[in-house]
């Protein structure tokens, strides 16, 4: 067996042309606001991909960089502001945060019908009552490839390896909402490849090179690789060995072309659910 690719490329271009075709009909124009604070090479180009992303499906989008000296005071202001503007419908602040500034309560100073990152306590309480509200993008993005393999995830065994707030928890949340069966691994698991062998879904986000081989997958199973790692030649790559695991795997993600792409879309399709929730709650 050989895995069909979930191609993250092809997913993303559809959801953003829909999320377009939506906003010229209805003659709107969602607004995304992005802090970027410092010089971060990594963020820097993850905050341009996103800015990308919004003018294409033609959104207001709005970048806000502070220097990496910025004082928490002023990036709550900024915050706070917009928070207050009309026209803005999503606030992003791009993680990681410069380790004098206090993420969390950066984080939670967002607005929760802003919080399109859906990282704020009260995003994340939603999702764990079943509340409706804003996912966390990455997570989201994972639940729709895995839906676009077209196999009923209801009483499949899910295992995650992670346990993040920002991917492995929510991502097990999701998975329990399409009533599947779900096992979160971690770096204390006993035995982990005799648990991930009995995954009809896996889902890996544990920032670990290529740590997931075929040995530790069932045969069939759905592989979705979160991971984004540099190989000890500087290739980009994911946390599991895709081509060992493609051999074995029915569906499976590419690192790059993947989860990362439809996370970005995740993003735009927030940005839109954000905006109608304001215009409800007018």
């Amino acid at each position: 067996m050989t895995a069909k690719i979930l191609d993250g490329k092809a997913m993303a271009a559809a959801i953003k042309a829909s999320l377009k075709d939506k906003i010229t009909k209805q003659g709107i124009k969602p607004g995304l606001a992005v802090i970027l604070v410092g010089e971060d090479p990594a963020s820097k180009i993850y905050v341009g991909g996103k800015e990308k992303d919004a003018l294409e499906v033609g959104y207001l989008s709005e970048m806000f960089r502070l220097p990496g000296d910025a004082a928490q005071e002023d990036v709550l202001k900024l915050v706070k502001e917009l928070n207050l503007r009309k026209d803005i419908n999503g606030i992003l602040v791009q993680l990681p945060l410069p380790k004098h500034l206090n993420e969390e309560l950066i984080t939670n100073s967002i607005e929760p019908v802003k919080d399109v990152d859906g990282f704020t306590y009260n995003s994340a309480g939603r999702l764990f009552t079943g509340s409706k509200g804003l996912v966390a993008c990455t997570p989201k993005g994972c639940i729709e490839m895995i839906r676009a393999t077209g196999v009923d995830m209801k009483g499949k065994n899910a295992v995650v390896i992670g346990r993040s707030n920002i991917v492995g928890k929510p991502m097990a949340i999701l998975l329990l909402a399409e009533h599947a069966t779900v096992t979160i691994c971690h770096s204390r698991t006993k035995d982990l490849p005799s648990i991930t062998r009995q995954a009809d879904i896996l889902v890996a986000a544990i920032g670990k090179t290529r740590f997931v081989k075929a040995g530790m997958v069932k045969e069939g199973a759905i592989v979705v690789d979160v991971g984004m790692n540099r190989d000890e030649n500087g290739k980009l790559c994911g946390d599991v060995d895709f081509d060992e695991v493609k051999e074995k795997a029915s569906f499976i993600t590419p690192v790059p072309g993947g989860v990362g792409l439809m996370t970005r879309a995740m993003l735009m399709s927030n940005t839109y659910e954000a905006y109608l929730m304001q215009q409800e709650a007018k």
